[in-house]
C-alpha cells in the first residue's frame, strides 16, 4: 500500500505546484463602500483559482480589511476619501434635504434639487481629492513603487469609480481590467461606445429608450450638464497628477479609457439595447448565487407566514437608519398586511412596529430572495440588490435614495417588475398601496420571473465569464486588439468634424469656381453681344 499511497501524495503535490505556477499575480485597486462587496466576489474566485492577489487600500478604509486569507494587502498611510463618519453625515443630510421638500411649492422643490446636487458634487469632490492625494503619496514613495515593480504583476484590476488604479497600472506599465459600471467620468457606455441620445437615456434621467420630443430635449440637456459637472468634479484633482507624472503631452480625456477589458456589472436584461464595444464583457448578476438554507430561527419565522408569504426590506450596506417619522410610517404600513416582514434596520425601533414584523441588524439577502415564501423585496435600488431581485424573480417595491438608485429602479419599472415610492412623499397609505400592488398584482412577479429566466439562460455563468477574460488578459499580456481607436481620438476627429469641414470647404470652393465661370461666360456671351450690337 505504501507505493500507491506515496504515488498519490506525489501526484497531488505536483498538481498543487502546477496550479500555483499557472496562477497570475494580480494587483487590485478597489473602491471602498458597497463597490467593495462585488469586487470581493471577484477576489474570492481569483483566490480559489490559484491566483495571487494583492489589494491596495487606504489607511482609513471602511470595508476593506487589512488582513484576509484571500489577499495580501498594501496599506497606504493616507486617507482615500471614503471616511465612514463623513459619508454617513452626507447620507443623513441628503435625506434631510429630501424630506424637507414634502408638500413644498414647485420653486422650493427646484431649490431642494439644487441643494442635493451641490451636496453630491461636494461629496464626490472630496472623494477624488483624497484619492489623488493617495496616488501622489504612492508615487512619491520610492520603496513602495520599487516593491510594485519588483513584484512583476500580470495585471491591475480596478474599479474606475476612482482614478487610482488606472494611474497605477499606467505607472507600472501592466495590462488593466476594469470592474465597472461607473467611471470617474460617468457611466461607462457613454465614454466607450456610440451613445445616440435619441434613444439612449442619460444617467439619472429615469427615461427609457422610447422618448417623446420633450423627453429627448431633457435627455440632451441632462447629458450636457452632467458631463460638464463630472469634469468639474474630477479634472481639478487628477489632471495635475497626470501632467506631473506622465507628462503634459498625455491626453487626460482619454487617459482613463485605456483598459484592456471592461467587466460591466450589468447586462441587456437590465440595460436597454444599445451599441457596445468588443472589449466590454457583460457580467450582470455575477455575484448572485443559488440560495442556502436560512438560519433555524429565521426559517421558523418565514414558515410561520403560511400561504401569505414574506416581505423583505433592506436599504443596502450604507443606509442603516432613517428619520423616525419615516420609519414609523413604514412600520404602520407593514402592520396592515397579512404577510410577515423581515426588515434590516439599525436605527431607533418604531413604537408602532406590528407583530408581523421582525427587525434585524443583518439578514442573508440572497438566501431570503431565493426562498419560495418571499413575495416582495423592498429595496433602495442599488445595483447589487436589483440584480439579485432579477436573478431570483422577486417583485420589487423601490425606495430610491441617491446616486444611481432612481435610475436602476426606473429600468425595472419600465420592464414591469417594480413599484416606486418617493421617500419625500411616503406615508403609511402610499407605502401600503405600493406593497399591495406588488403583492396582489401578479404581473409584477410574472415579469420579474421572465427577466430571471432570460438572465439565467446563458451559455456561461457571468462569474465564469469574468474569470475567463481576466485570465485571457494574463495569458496574452493584455487585449489591445480589442480596443477601438476611438479611445485615442478627440471629439473633433471622432465625430469627423474635420472631414465635414474639409468637404464643405471643398464644396464651397467648387461652387465659387462654378459661379465664377458662369459669370465669366455671361459677360462674354451676353455683355459682349450687347457691346458689339451697339
Amino acid at each position: 500500500m505504501k507505493g500507491p499511497h506515496l504515488f498519490l501524495i506525489t501526484f497531488s503535490l505536483l498538481l498543487i505546484q502546477l496550479s500555483s505556477a499557472s496562477g497570475g499575480k494580480i494587483l487590485v485597486f478597489p473602491l471602498d463602500g458597497s463597490h467593495w462587496v462585488n469586487m470581493r466576489v471577484l477576489i474570492e474566485e481569483l483566490h480559489a483559482k490559484g491566483h495571487e492577489v494583492t489589494v491596495v487600500r487606504a489607511s482609513d478604509s471602511w470595508y476593506i480589511s487589512e488582513k484576509s486569507p484571500l489577499y495580501t494587502s498594501v496599506t497606504v498611510p493616507s486617507p482615500g476619501g471614503f471616511e465612514k463618519n463623513y459619508f454617513e453625515a452626507f447620507l443623513s443630510r441628503h435625506l434631510e434635504i429630501r424630506l424637507q421638500a414634502r408638500h413644498a411649492s414647485t420653486w422650493s422643490k427646484i431649490w431642494t434639487r439644487i441643494q442635493m446636487e451641490r451636496l453630491v458634487v461636494d461629496q464626490f469632490s472630496l472623494l477624488h481629492k483624497g484619492m489623488s492625494d493617495m496616488v501622489i503619496q504612492m508615487f512619491e514613495d520610492e520603496n513602495l513603487m520599487r516593491s510594485f515593480h519588483e513584484a512583476k504583476y500580470d495585471m491591475v484590476l480596478t474599479d474606475p469609480g476612482v482614478g487610482g488604479g488606472t494611474l497605477l497600472a499606467r505607472r507600472l506599465q501592466v495590462p488593466l481590467v476594469f470592474n465597472v459600471r461607473w467611471t470617474i467620468q460617468g457611466e461607462a457606455h457613454f465614454l466607450m461606445a456610440p451613445s445616440p441620445l435619441s434613444y439612449i437615456p442619460f444617467t439619472a434621467t429615469e427615461l427609457t429608450d422610447k422618448m417623446t420630443f420633450p423627453q429627448r430635449i431633457k435627455n440632451v440637456l441632462s447629458y450636457i450638464f452632467g458631463m460638464y459637472t463630472m469634469s468639474t468634479i474630477t479634472e481639478p484633482y487628477y489632471k495635475p497628477v497626470v501632467e506631473k507624472y506622465f507628462g503634459p503631452d498625455v491626453d487626460y480625456s482619454t487617459f482613463f479609457l485605456d483598459a484592456d477589458i471592461w467587466l460591466m456589472r450589468n447586462d441587456f436584461v437590465f440595460e436597454f439595447p444599445r451599441p457596445t464595444m468588443p472589449n466590454i464583457v457583460y457580467m450582470g448578476g455575477f455575484q448572485c448565487k443559488p440560495p442556502k438554507p436560512l438560519p433555524a430561527e429565521l426559517e421558523e419565522f418565514v414558515q410561520s407566514s403560511g400561504d401569505h408569504g414574506v416581505i423583505m426590506m433592506t436599504l443596502g450596506t450604507l443606509v442603516e437608519k432613517l428619520p423616525l417619522e419615516v420609519t414609523e410610517e413604514i412600520a404602520a404600513a407593514f402592520a396592515q398586511l397579512s404577510q410577515k416582514v423581515i426588515w434590516r434596520y439599525r436605527g431607533q425601533r418604531p413604537a408602532n412596529l406590528g407583530n408581523n414584523t421582525l427587525m434585524v441588524d443583518w439578514l442573508p439577502q440572497n438566501d431570503l430572495l431565493g426562498h419560495p415564501k418571499t413575495r416582495v423585496f423592498v429595496t433602495h435600488g442599488g445595483t447589487n440588490s436589483v440584480q439579485e431581485a432579477i436573478y431570483h424573480g422577486v417583485a420589487v417595491v423601490g425606495l430610491p435614495l441617491f446616486f444611481d438608485q432612481p435610475d436602476n429602479l426606473s429600468r425595472i419599472r419600465a420592464k414591469g417588475g417594480a413599484v416606486i415610492v418617493d421617500i419625500a412623499e411616503l406615508d403609511r397609505h402610499i407605502f401600503a398601496d405600493a406593497l399591495v400592488s406588488a403583492l396582489y398584482n401578479s404581473s409584477y412577479r410574472e415579469n420579474m420571473q421572465t427577466l430571471s429566466r432570460l438572465h439565467r439562460d446563458q451559455p456561461m455563468k457571468p462569474l465564469d465569464l469574468a474569470m475567463f477574460w481576466i485570465e485571457y488578459v494574463i495569458r496574452h499580456r493584455g487585449a489591445r486588439h480589442l480596443q477601438a481607436q476611438s479611445n485615442k481620438m478627440s471629439w473633433f476627429v471622432y465625430n469627423s468634424v474635420d472631414v465635414i469641414a474639409a468637404l464643405l470647404s471643398a464644396a464651397l470652393f467648387v461652387t465659387l469656381i462654378f459661379i465664377s465661370i458662369i459669370r465669366l461666360l455671361w459677360r462674354i456671351i451676353f455683355v459682349g453681344k450687347k457691346v458689339k450690337h451697339e
